[in-house]
């Protein structure tokens, strides 16, 4: 194949574009994708608005993918030292170029942090190459980390969890949930669904979320949520009165926030516990500031609050471990509720900016 089809992002606010561009020449080490699927998440949306610092627009969207193997050049193996063949089904993870020789890397041993890390169809220009999922190929560099779908585990299932369960995953970890907790999830899009799933599995006794509209509700009682409660019909202080209802008026051991709404993140201060642990994973871009009371809200309480960006292969391989081991417990694959070839790539990207779906996927 001499060229490859591929949908290309000019810059924000501008229409899409469906190029050919083409076939990358591998160097030792690479390997070539034949796209499956590719996530269509709220990341790309935040890239089209052009919210995001330093984007090399031109960009191929499509951080997350999954694909058969088309070709290799020369052994890649796993992380078990198994080579991968022509023909089998893998996921990569989207972050490479992390350095192992920084600050960050290695002395503060916060990997997602490190100035020099990458991601494909984020901070990867069209320029440089078929470095996104919009596309009907992949290239994978040399030093990008591919991992094979375990058997049983179908593409369909691992793109309906995707971006959203390895932030999910990564955001329980750092909730550090344990047995017998309450856990309240603020937000009802994909990584609150799967925050929910992953709290479940950590042994969660409540799991409480917040959010709407109500078929997204409806979901999460089936992703793990003992109980789910809607803004749109519940004012701020019925919330917090039912979460305290269901905690013997403490409140939740551990709020985990999935919104992108900075007032989410004051109210999920309010909804914990004194001594309890606030999680923040949907700030991922800046949409103004939260006041608080820090002196009620965060020192009196004694609360612990936790960032949370990124993520690493560590979340990425456990995510797919556990959604290849619970597949039949939530059901991942559902949350992919609508599906567009590379010609109506714009209209997945406006369904998912208008909240229309839940999840879009891409496929070639």
């Amino acid at each position: 194949m001499s060229a490859v089809r591929a949908v290309v992002m000019p810059g924000p606010r501008r229409p899409l574009e469906l190029r050919e561009l083409p076939a990358p020449d591998l160097e030792p080490g690479a390997a070539l994708l034949e796209t499956l699927y590719s996530e269509v998440c709220g990341t790309d949306v935040h890239l089209w608005h052009g919210r995001l610092a330093e984007v090399p627009y031109p960009i191929i969207p499509g951080h997350v993918s999954v694909g058969r193997v088309a070709a290799l050049r020369g052994e890649i193996l796993d992380v078990e030292g198994r080579p991968f063949r022509e023909g089998e089904v893998a996921a990569f993870l989207d972050v490479h170029g992390t350095c192992g020789a920084c600050y960050y890397c290695l002395v503060a041993r916060e990997t997602t942090r490190c100035p020099h890390r990458r991601v494909y169809g984020i901070t990867c220009s069209a320029r440089e190459g078929l470095l996104g999922g919009w596309a009907e190929r992949i290239w994978i560099r040399p030093g990008v980390r591919l991992l094979r779908l375990p058997e049983g585990l179908s593409p369909e299932v691992y793109i309906g969890g995707g971006c959203g369960a390895v932030t999910a995953l990564h955001a329980v970890e750092r909730a550090r949930a344990r047995i017998g907790d309450t856990v309240v999830v603020l937000g009802a899009g994909p990584v609150g669904q799967s925050a929910a799933a992953f709290a479940a599995l950590s042994g969660a006794a409540q799991v409480l979320l917040i959010g709407a509209p109500d078929d997204r509700l409806r979901t999460a009682l089936r992703m793990g949520a003992t109980e789910s409660f809607s803004i749109e019909h519940l004012e701020h202080a019925a919330r917090l009165a039912a979460v305290r209802d269901r905690t013997g008026g403490r409140g939740a051991d551990v709020v985990i926030e999935a919104t992108g709404q900075p007032a989410a993140v004051v109210e999920g201060a309010e909804l914990c516990r004194d001594g309890g642990t606030l999680v923040v994973a949907g700030q991922y871009t800046d949409n103004g500031e939260a006041h608080w009371n820090v002196h009620r809200l965060l020192n009196r309480k004694h609360l612990e609050v936790r960032g949370c960006w990124g993520s690493d292969f560590s979340h990425f391989h456990r995510a797919i471990d556990a959604m290849a081991r619970h597949q039949d417990r939530f059901p991942w694959k559902d949350l992919v509720s609508g599906r567009f070839g590379l010609d109506r790539a714009e209209e997945a990207l406006r369904a998912v900016e208008a909240r229309a779906i839940l999840k879009a996927a891409i496929v070639p």
